[in-house]
């Protein structure tokens, strides 16, 4: 992530050293650019990393997702119970499949999907589940594994957010049936661009191999260690290959991941304590059960408390260079879900109350100490004043 003016703090930055370019300048060097050897040692990585049998390396993580409902074999007319408050990408998968997302509302404390919202949505086109780990915060895999299990579904993690989290011990990664990461410049681990799925299933990932690259049974790097030049695509797929440049600086990176996680988590804690005090925030809750991985530190303004308008606070933060941002408008309430699926408001009111409070606060590995005093005092200035002022015009 990258930002117009150097006095801006913005809400997510990449990190990169020297032994990132050194990774990349090796491949640079080497004879693979693409279907080389790093995305196998990528993959075998972050599978291990994670605890993982398999894991497969695609261009996005929106690809990752895509690549993930096609392994499961989700198709057209097939339902697919998803969280309002996500990422479109989430659910744009579903319809790439030909499939209906049907949306899901989510916890008010944490605005994780609610166990107790999915099963009157279940019907007998009903597939599978997507469970979204909301700013890095593991979902509630236990509950959500035991409705999949009563109804036949799958049950799919998108971990986007939530690389190096736990949930009762667990690696997320091992959670669910499939399990979807992004290395995107905001994410815990940057390639550019870039996604991962993790699965127990040998049997989905090879499904998944196959379709990033076009549907073709075999790869060139294969092909040439056979010393044959024969192909045979088997399944329509598409070209999302991650390649051995990004491969290289997501190995890089993985190795620093520990100590960033361990500053996301200073950082956030830091947050809580200057926050609590303020009546006029709430930071959003935090289940004991879980190690939570903070991509995202979101906080809900108490609009009820003199009147605060979430857009003036947002404007004045970002006069003062605190790169503020809003994750995410619910998918349900985007034109296109709309006009396609008949969506609107009111189906999940939980997810919409929390969309016109909240707000994403800079949060990343890099942020100096400075930058975290910074956002601090400038939000505590702004909510104040901001309370003060409309109580007093009322």
């Amino acid at each position: 992530m990258t930002t117009s003016s150097p006095n801006v703090i913005p809400y997510a930055r990449q990190w990169l050293d020297e032994d990132d370019v050194a990774a990349i300048c090796e491949v640079l060097r080497s004879a693979w650019m693409t279907t080389g050897p790093k995305v196998a040692e990528f993959e075998r990585a972050l599978a291990d990393w994670v605890g993982a049998k398999e894991a497969v390396a695609l261009s996005s993580g929106t690809a990752a997702v895509h690549a993930a409902l096609y392994a499961l074999g989700i198709g057209p007319g097939d339902e697919v119970i998803a969280p309002a408050m996500t990422f479109v990408a989430t659910t744009n998968a579903i319809v790439f499949q030909g499939g209906i997302p049907v949306f899901a509302d989510v916890t008010p404390g944490s605005l994780l999907l609610d166990p107790g919202k999915i099963e009157a949505l279940i019907t007998p086109r009903t597939r599978a589940l997507i469970a979204v780990d909301y700013t890095g915060h593991p979902c509630d895999y236990d509950a959500l594994r035991d409705i999949a299990q009563r109804h036949g579904l799958a049950l799919v993690a998108d971990a986007c957010h939530a690389l190096g989290g736990q949930y009762k011990g667990r690696h997320v990664g091992t959670l669910a049936d499939v399990n979807i990461f992004s290395f995107h410049p905001a994410k815990h681990l940057c390639t550019g661009e870039g996604g991962m799925v993790t699965t127990q299933n040998p049997e989905y990932a090879e499904r998944m191999r196959r379709f990033r690259n076009h549907g073709i049974a075999t790869d060139f790097r294969q092909r040439a260690e056979q010393g044959t030049w024969y192909y045979e695509m088997v399944d329509l797929g598409y070209n999302y290959r991650l390649t051995d440049l990004q491969c290289a600086l997501g190995i890089s990176q993985l190795r620093k991941l520990p100590q960033w996680l361990r500053r996301r988590r200073e950082i956030a804690r830091r947050y809580d304590d200057s926050f609590r005090g303020l009546p006029e925030i709430s930071p959003l809750t935090v289940s004991p059960e879980v190690s939570h991985a903070y991509h995202l530190y979101v906080i809900l303004l108490n609009l009820d408390r003199g009147q605060l308008d979430r857009g003036r606070v947002y404007k004045a933060l970002r006069d003062e260079g605190i790169g503020v941002n809003v994750h995410y408008i619910p998918v349900h309430l985007h034109p296109f879900y709309r006009q396609r699926f008949g969506t609107g408001p009111g189906l999940c009111p939980v997810a919409e109350a929390a969309y016109e409070r909240m707000l994403t606060v800079p949060l990343f590995p890099a942020m100096t100490e400075e930058e975290i005093d910074r956002v601090q005092a400038a939000i505590t200035h702004v909510v104040q004043l901001h309370h003060r002022s409309e109580a007093a015009a009322s």
